[in-house]
């Protein structure tokens, strides 16, 4: 399957809040909204949207958040969004960077399992309500805790994740693929045990054969100390080692990179459009298609996506009407929080990729087909219905 001609038409919003993009601004300020068919109600929020270790702009996890943010502010005149940016990725600094700000605030949306300690913080600001998207609150021994005024809103990248490894194993001609990932938090670490697992599904039951490439040297160690191997770039936000890697991957006779990394997968994206061969990106979080634009063609074979912005949008809706509950969620396939693109003209599968894909699909939003995650007590090649049709 050649690249397919990258076309020029406007993108298409998926969940009405995805965007991507790879800007690095770095803006502090903030945006108002005040657009014809908002609320009229008199009603607003003063809001902050909190990153760590890349900005709000990274064009993947943090940008759909802050978009999601600012449609909730255009539907209501008088709200405000405020990015808080704290780019070391040090937990410790990003609590400091919110309590900083904490009492400016009527709603706090924080972006990152860097957030997971807020539980002190939330509770001595009980006015405060906060979003935590990728982590549920947790107390000073690591527990995990249920507040008030905290709607924890964790995802199960596993199964957007064994979507894009299906996708790849179809795919791939070299019979060899790979996912880059940011830091070994359960996110990213469900995001690969996904993708791994989509693979092995498909090797089992299309006899795909595929492998899947990992560097020893990028291998991960998650919030337990245990080595999940992988190709981790050790930081959200580092484009020149997240090249280096998938051009080490690519040396190996990868042809297709699935990268769960924030900012620091668009190294690798890069080094697949320097890439001589025919080689292929999927996108993570957010549909990337228009980021795989390279001359007269495109490198984006879809997206696994993960729908944040607008569950933010729609949990800032209760905030604003009273209903407001605390509580951690955990959404996935069956909520129709993760999923692909295959919209026409944002992606580059077969129509018999697609078809098959779709039917794991069903059986994963059932629960037929469980993709392993960090903490499932499954792996990669056992998860539970592996042997599912």
């Amino acid at each position: 399957m050649k690249k397919r001609i990258f076309s020029s038409v406007a993108s298409i919003l998926l969940a009405g809040a995805l965007l991507a993009g790879c800007g690095n601004s770095g803006s502090s300020d903030s945006a108002g909204g005040s657009t014809d068919g908002g609320s009229g109600d008199g009603k607003s929020l003063k809001i902050a949207v909190a990153t760590s270790g890349s900005t709000v702009d990274d064009g993947s996890f943090n940008q759909d958040n802050y978009n999601g943010v600012k449609k909730f502010v255009e539907d209501h005149p008088g709200s405000t969004v405020t990015p808080v940016e704290e780019t070391s990725g040090d937990a410790s600094a990003a609590l400091k960077a919110v309590e900083d700000v904490v009492a400016d605030y009527d709603a706090i949306v924080c972006d990152g399992f860097q957030f997971s300690g807020i539980s002190d913080l939330a509770k001595d600001n009980p006015d405060t309500k906060f979003i935590i998207v990728d982590s549920s609150p947790s107390d000073a021994s690591g527990n995990e805790i249920e507040l008030e005024n905290v709607y924890g809103m964790t995802f199960k990248e596993q199964d957007g994740g064994f979507l894009a490894g299906m996708a790849a194993a179809l795919t791939t001609k070299t019979k060899k693929v790979a996912v880059v990932n940011g830091i070994a938090f359960p996110s990213n670490v469900n995001y690969q045990y996904g993708f791994m697992s989509g693979v092995n599904y498909a090797n089992k039951h299309y006899d795909t054969g595929v492998t899947i490439v990992e560097l020893p040297s990028y291998a991960g160690t998650d919030v337990n100390n245990e080595n999940v191997g992988g190709n981790y770039v050790g930081s959200f936000s580092d484009v020149a080692n997240g090249k280096v890697i998938g051009e080490a991957l690519i040396k190996e006779g990868v042809d297709v990179i699935f990268a769960a990394a924030g900012a620091s997968g668009n190294g690798a994206l890069t080094a697949i459009k320097e890439s001589p061969a025919d080689d292929y990106f999927i996108g993570c979080d957010t549909d990337q298609y228009d980021d795989g634009a390279n001359g007269s063609t495109n490198v984006m074979l879809t997206s696994a996506i993960k729908v944040m912005g607008e569950n933010d949008r729609k949990v800032l809706e209760t905030i604003l009407d009273g209903s407001f509950k605390g509580g951690n969620h955990a959404l996935g396939a069956d909520t129709d929080s993760m999923t692909y693109v295959k919209t026409e003209g944002r992606h580059q599968l077969s129509a018999e990729t697609i078809e098959k894909i779709d039917k794991a699909y069903e059986l994963v939003k059932n629960g037929t087909i469980v993709p392993a995650a960090n903490f499932s007590g499954t792996k990669p090649d056992n998860f539970t219905g592996l042997d599912a049709e």
